[in-house]
């Protein structure tokens, strides 16, 4: 059961994976793909609604999966515009990591344009130089993900950008290392997931040359600051630009686009406000 007053409501629509990426376990431990109906996302989200939250966060293992096993292969856009339908007074939608080569014309859309579906994509990047995405057996390409970020901010230019991010890939050279941290700058990736690479039994990766770890060390701190830099420099651009905030239980709460937002004291937990912010204080907007 939902708890009563909780903000962010977080709605697992798929679990699974169908897709064999070198790097990963998850489809030895989770199996296949297996998504929700929509009958029964909506259930959920209904559940959450009434109990008061006022934002709702769709989640699973390969979200852009979602409607793959189901009758008639819908795609993740429907489900998007079915729950944005059926519940008029909810007040914000939010995705989770998206595997960009899977953004269909309908989620592009309403990421693109819908007000309730927040401004804020979160990538399932890996890397920024094509060779590791191809020994990672990713599905996209760097320009895949360059283009598909262009494209959303040509309609929706308030858009933050995240990303999960591995650092030291096996073979990864410094010039790899290198598209990878470029990757960041051109993206304008603001909230940035790196994930220093470990190896997993019975992976493909976990048999390829390793970097040694005190150079993936190095290149996740270097990935990291240059997120913080691309993250300082937006955060800068927010002051003085009305936000609004959907109230947490800390003082701050989270704006549209991802940021973090100091609230009045006494702000109750899920309550949306507008704030505008006057300086930034530890990558916080106050």
């Amino acid at each position: 059961p939902a708890p009563p007053r909780h903000t962010r409501a977080f709605i697992a629509v798929q679990t699974g994976c169908d897709h064999a990426c070198t790097f990963c376990v998850i489809p030895q431990g989770r199996g296949p793909s297996r998504s929700l109906s929509i009958a029964d996302v909506l259930r959920e989200i209904e559940l959450h609604i009434e109990q008061g939250a006022p934002e709702v966060v769709l989640t699973g293992v390969d979200v852009t999966s979602w409607g793959h096993d189901l009758p008639g292969s819908p795609r993740l856009g429907s489900l998007v515009r079915a729950i944005l339908d059926a519940f008029p007074q909810l007040q914000r939608l939010r995705m989770s990591s998206l595997d960009g080569v899977e953004v269909d014309g309908e989620l592009f859309e309403l990421l693109a344009g819908e007000p309730r579906l927040m401004p804020h994509l979160h990538l399932s990047l890996q890397h920024g130089h094509d060779l590791i995405l191809k020994r990672m057996k990713r599905r996209h390409s760097r320009a895949d993900a360059l283009s598909l970020v262009e494209r959303l901010r040509a309609r929706r230019p308030e858009i933050a950008i995240g990303a999960d991010i591995i650092a030291g890939f096996p073979t990864e050279d410094e010039e790899m290392h290198s598209a990878n941290c470029s990757v960041v700058r051109e993206l304008g990736v603001v909230h940035g997931h790196v994930f220093p690479y470990s190896p997993r039994p019975r992976t493909p990766a976990a048999r390829m040359p390793q970097a040694d770890k005190p150079t993936i060390k190095r290149r996740a701190a270097e990935l990291r600051e240059t997120v913080s830099a691309m993250r300082d420099s937006w955060l800068e651009t927010l002051i003085g630009a009305s936000q609004s905030v959907l109230a947490e239980r800390d003082g701050t709460g989270y704006a549209a686009n991802f940021a973090r937002v100091a609230v009045p004291e006494g702000t109750a937990p899920g309550t949306i406000l507008t704030v505008t912010p006057s300086r930034v204080v530890e990558g916080v907007l106050q």
